[in-house]
């Protein structure tokens, strides 16, 4: 189920971010080869829920499937990385909104290492706390510790692990559920997962 926030006051649907290195904006139809080279790449998606894509017709796919339809929601957060310099996108970072209100992101590999992925991330979970969002969630593999230094750079708590059959891959996971509540009570926890899950546990962090 989709839950939207709405003020008719301004965009609510992936509004351009500006922060000192990054722009943050909206994939266009003429980003297609930009996005290709983030989701081409097997090291990149390795912990992500798809497979690397092989070709551009894939990627018109995935844009029309993952972007284009979120830009006709009336409320979405689905964010091209792109440097200011070129406004080239080199990533991605997105809040889904669903209940979970999943906050995810993804960079090319020669841009690792340089913190863009949690500035872009601390600027988008800025706009959404603005827009009204009441928390947001996010879960990264433990075997990707780097993924959960970004979502505590971006002010998350690690509350619980639990384990999946993950797919489309179809092997099992233990996920991290990190969150951030903006309106909700700050010891409030988001228990889907958990509940979802029969094998899930705690972890000292």
């Amino acid at each position: 189920m989709k839950c939207f926030y709405l003020n008719a006051a301004y965009n609510m649907n992936t509004p351009t971010i500006k922060t000192d290195r990054l722009i943050l904006r909206k994939f266009l139809e003429n980003d297609i080869e930009a996005l290709f080279l983030i989701l081409k790449d097997k090291e990149v998606n390795k912990f992500l829920p798809w497979y690397s894509l092989k070709d551009i017709e894939e990627t018109k796919k995935f844009y029309a499937e993952r972007y284009a339809a979120k830009y006709e929601q009336p409320q979405a957060y689905a964010y091209a990385i792109c440097l200011k310099d070129d406004n080239f996108p080199i990533g991605y970072v997105k809040v889904d909104m669903e209940e979970h209100h999943d906050f995810g992101y993804g960079l090319r590999k020669e841009f690792w290492h340089r913190g863009i992925a949690s500035e872009a991330g601390k600027a988008v979970v800025e706009q959404v706390k603005k827009d009204g969002l009441p928390y947001i969630t996010a879960t990264h593999d433990r075997n990707n510790p780097r993924s959960g230094n970004v979502m505590q750079a971006c002010g998350m708590k690690y509350c619980y692990t639990y384990e999946e059959l993950w797919q489309p891959k179809n092997f099992l996971v233990a996920f991290r559920m990190y969150q951030l509540n903006f309106t909700k009570g700050q010891d409030w926890i988001y228990q889907k997962y958990w509940e979802e899950h029969p094998n899930h546990f705690i972890e000292e962090l």
